[in-house]
C-alpha cells in the first residue's frame, strides 16, 4: 500500500502528499471549511470522508464516460491515490444558473437559468483569491497555451453535460462548479476534486442547497446537506 511521504501542497480542503512512486500522489480530505477567501473559517464534522466518497463517485463516472482524469483508487475513508499532475494555474467555472458572486456581479436574480452555460476562468493560487481572468490574460502571462485551454474548456463543458444528466436522475440540479486540470506526461487530465466544496447542488424540487453555501450563508446543517447528496449518489431518492 502506498504511504504518504512529504507534503507537496495544502489547500482549503485537502493536503497532497508525495509517494515513493513519482507518478502518484495521495490526496487527503480535511474537515476544514473556508469561505469568502478565508475570512470565514470553521469545521464541518465528517466533511473529509464525505468529499472523498463523493469525489470518487464523480471521477469514476467521468472515467466511465471517457474523460481523462487523475483518479486511481480510494486508499481509506479520507484519502485517495491520484496521478501526480502539474496543475494548470487556471480554474474553469461552468455556470448553469446564476448564483453566488455571478448573480451579485451581474445584478440578476439568483437561480436564473443560463443557456448556454457561462464559462469563466480564475487565477489559481494561495494568495490570488481566485480573481477572474480572460483568455488574453492567460496567454499574455503564459499560464497555459491556447490549445491547452481550448481542450480544457471543451472537457469542462463535457463534464457539465455528464454530471448534469447524472444529477437530474437523482433529483438534484447542478448549478455550477469549478474544474481544475493538470498536465500528466503531456496529457491534460481533470484533477483536484469534484465535491460540494467547489460546486453548487440544489434539490431539484425545493431548490435547497446541498453544498458549501449552507456554511457560507449560515443556513445550518451543512454536514446533513453533504450527507444527503452522498446518500442520493449512493442509492435512490426516497
Amino acid at each position: 500500500m502506498l504511504q504518504p511521504l512529504s507534503l507537496l501542497r495544502e489547500g482549503k480542503s485537502k493536503r497532497i502528499y508525495a509517494t515513493d512512486d513519482p507518478d502518484l500522489a495521495i490526496e487527503f480530505f480535511k474537515d476544514d471549511a473556508l469561505a469568502f477567501h478565508g475570512l470565514k473559517r470553521g469545521r464541518i464534522l465528517g466533511k473529509g470522508e464525505i468529499n472523498n466518497a463523493i469525489s470518487r463517485q464523480f471521477f469514476t463516472l467521468l472515467t466511465e464516460n471517457g474523460i481523462p482524469n487523475h483518479y486511481v483508487e480510494q486508499l481509506d475513508s479520507r484519502s485517495s491515490v491520484v496521478r501526480r499532475c502539474e496543475m494548470l494555474p487556471v480554474g474553469i467555472k461552468v455556470r448553469n444558473r446564476a448564483a453566488g458572486s455571478l448573480a451579485q456581479r451581474l445584478g440578476v436574480t439568483e437561480g436564473r437559468p443560463l443557456q448556454p452555460p457561462i464559462v469563466e476562468y480564475v487565477l489559481r493560487g494561495r494568495d490570488a483569491d481566485d480573481p477572474l481572468i480572460n483568455m488574453t490574460h492567460i496567454l499574455a502571462l503564459r499560464l497555459a497555451s491556447r490549445p491547452e485551454m481550448d481542450h480544457a474548456t471543451e472537457i469542462a463543458l463535457r463534464v457539465n453535460e455528464i454530471l448534469g444528466a447524472y444529477m437530474r436522475d437523482i433529483g438534484i440540479e447542478l448549478i455550477d462548479f469549478k474544474l481544475e486540470c493538470g498536465r500528466f506526461h503531456q496529457e491534460i487530465l481533470v484533477a483536484d476534486e469534484i465535491s460540494p466544496d467547489v460546486a453548487r447542488f440544489w434539490d431539484a424540487r425545493t431548490h435547497e442547497p446541498l453544498d458549501m453555501d449552507r456554511f457560507r450563508r449560515d443556513m445550518g446543517n451543512t454536514e446533513a446537506g453533504y450527507r444527503e447528496l452522498l446518500r442520493r449518489m449512493m442509492g435512490s431518492e426516497e
